[in-house]
């Protein structure tokens, strides 16, 4: 790495000093004093330790996990903590900060301070191995590379990860974390030196968005080509930051990827699997499906910012109308939504109402509010679109589920288990595949063949798409695809494999089977 002047150094290092005391006053404590706050005095500790700049230490942390430890759960490419120290095939940051500080694994995964200690630890390491001296580490400008090396990504990803960082420090931060206590980082003019790195911005565009960059996933985590028409967008959360995600799809171990990613602070969207290739992102929906990734974690409300929300609902409205996608929710699902899966992405925070308004479509699955490509599981505590279907079809038939307002609550509950007892299903409450093959499909039962229309088919198709864990648009025609529904459906639950629908195909959908 190039030398710079020393007097440059000593001015930046003075500056940095200042902006330091500044930060521990803003925060409410005494410049000089050790901040009362834990997570406050973990970070100032870190930064004695290892000699790294506290506020750029606090930075990579917002960046990597917005300071959210999560309790100890991986990030999706098994990252832990604050810090997000990972433990995978290719990237060893967790292993290395336990070499390097003297904990344990353990203990750096679930402990707050010693996991921002082995972050400190690990970007020291990288600064030793960049020979920055100690006049060089006064100078926060001088630790960009070691921060894009933090990533374990390389190129234009790497510097993709170390420019948001040196973003967080020229606008300055201000978060709540657990407890309620705030970290904040002071906003200064910053200049990194960027190195080799300098000429590593990622400036392709992409071949089918114009408005987002171009990084291709490996060619191991995706299929060229599509074996369906594609007809449905997913949208999913990351469980882990924009640069991370982006090394990770990059990565041939991961065996995942998806379409697009969008940053959470501003909102850049960078395109990674051709629309005409099948990411490997919703398991069953992904030949007919395109993939949107959100960054952030689905637990932590405060990465689904205004400009994430407008950009993607852009993207989304984009690729509908040059598929001819429907802007519906039975066309625009979760991840949580797509048949076969068991994720719970993007979780209750996200705000499916504001998104659809911003895409320009119905909010709902249909006029009706009760068709939806997927029936996911519903239980005290749920919200949202499915609760409200939960709670007009149990009120329609006469259990009293109370107000239809979109909160599974204790009358919800009292009346699922009140119909779960009448229909000789376990009464926990929960509405899964049997309970809701029962609710969609109660009624009368009318013979239906090939050809038949109108709501009782439509009826038919909601509770196939609850049975058999794939979608049967609920449009009301009794056509091929849903003949070969009932045949299915028949012929799982040994009732002959014709597609006609009588009494027994009846009976067998409202006893839940």
């Amino acid at each position: 790495m190039p030398r710079r002047p020393a007097g440059h150094i000593r001015g930046r290092a003075a500056v940095l000093a200042s902006l330091t005391a500044t930060a521990l006053v803003t925060a409410g404590q005494p410049a000089g004093a050790a901040p009362a706050d834990p997570m406050n005095r973990a970070f100032l500790k870190a930064a004695e330790t290892y000699g790294v700049p506290r506020d750029l230490l606090a930075a990579v942390g917002y960046g990597e996990t917005h300071l959210d430890g999560h309790a100890g759960l991986p990030s999706q490419d098994n990252g832990y903590g604050v810090m997000h120290l990972v433990s995978n095939p290719v990237n060893h940051s967790l292993e290395k900060a336990a070499a390097l500080t003297g904990k344990s694994a353990a203990d750096l995964r679930t402990d707050t301070a010693a996991n921002i200690l082995g972050g400190a630890a690990v970007l020291r390491n990288h600064a030793d191995a960049l020979g920055l001296d100690g006049a060089e580490r006064a100078d926060i400008d001088a630790w960009y590379p070691a921060v894009a090396r933090y990533s374990e990504a390389e190129g234009a990803v790497a510097a993709l990860y170390a420019d948001t960082v040196y973003t967080f420090l020229a606008q300055g931060l201000r978060a709540t974390v657990a407890g309620g206590e705030r970290v904040s980082v002071t906003s200064r003019p910053v200049s990194p030196e960027k190195g080799p790195l300098a000429k590593a911005d990622v400036t392709a565009q992409s071949p089918d968005y114009p408005p987002a960059l171009w990084v291709a996933a490996d060619s191991a985590n995706f299929a060229t080509g599509r074996t369906a028409t594609v007809d449905k967008v997913v949208i999913h959360v990351t469980q882990g930051s924009y640069a991370g995600t982006i090394s990770w799809f990059q990565d041939a171990v991961s065996k995942v990827s998806s379409h697009y990613v969008v940053r959470s602070s501003d909102g850049q969207i960078t395109q990674m699997v051709r629309d005409k290739d099948t990411a490997y992102h919703a398991k069953s929906a992904n030949a007919s499906s395109l993939g949107i990734e959100h960054e952030g974690f689905i637990d932590n409300p405060s990465w689904f910012t205004d400009p994430m929300y407008r950009s993607s609902a852009a993207l989304t409205k984009y690729l509908c109308d040059r598929y001819g996608i429907a802007k519906d929710r039975s066309h625009i699902i979760g991840h949580s939504e797509a048949p076969g899966n068991d994720h719970t992405d993007p979780g209750v925070h996200w705000n499916w109402s504001y998104y659809m308004q911003l895409v320009g479509g119905s909010g709902s699955s249909g006029a009706d509010g009760l068709s939806f490509a997927a029936y996911t599981t519903q239980k005290p505590g749920s919200t949202g679109t499915q609760v409200k279907a939960v709670q007009t079809l149990l009120n329609q038939q006469g259990y009293e589920a109370g107000a239809e307002d979109s909160v599974f609550g204790t009358a919800t509950k009292g009346a699922v288990q009140a119909f779960q007892t009448a229909r000789g299903l376990t009464a926990d409450g929960t509405v899964g595949r049997r309970t809701w093959t029962a609710l969609l499909s109660a009624g009368t039962a009318p013979a239906l063949t090939q050809g038949s229309s109108g709501e009782a088919v439509k009826r038919l198709q909601r509770a196939l798409t609850a049975a058999l864990g794939r979608t049967v648009t609920a449009d009301g025609a009794f056509g091929t695809l849903t003949d070969k529904a009932v045949r299915d459906y028949r012929s799982i639950r040994a009732l002959g494999a014709d597609g006609s629908v009588g009494p027994e195909t009846w009976e067998a959908l409202q006893s839940g089977r």
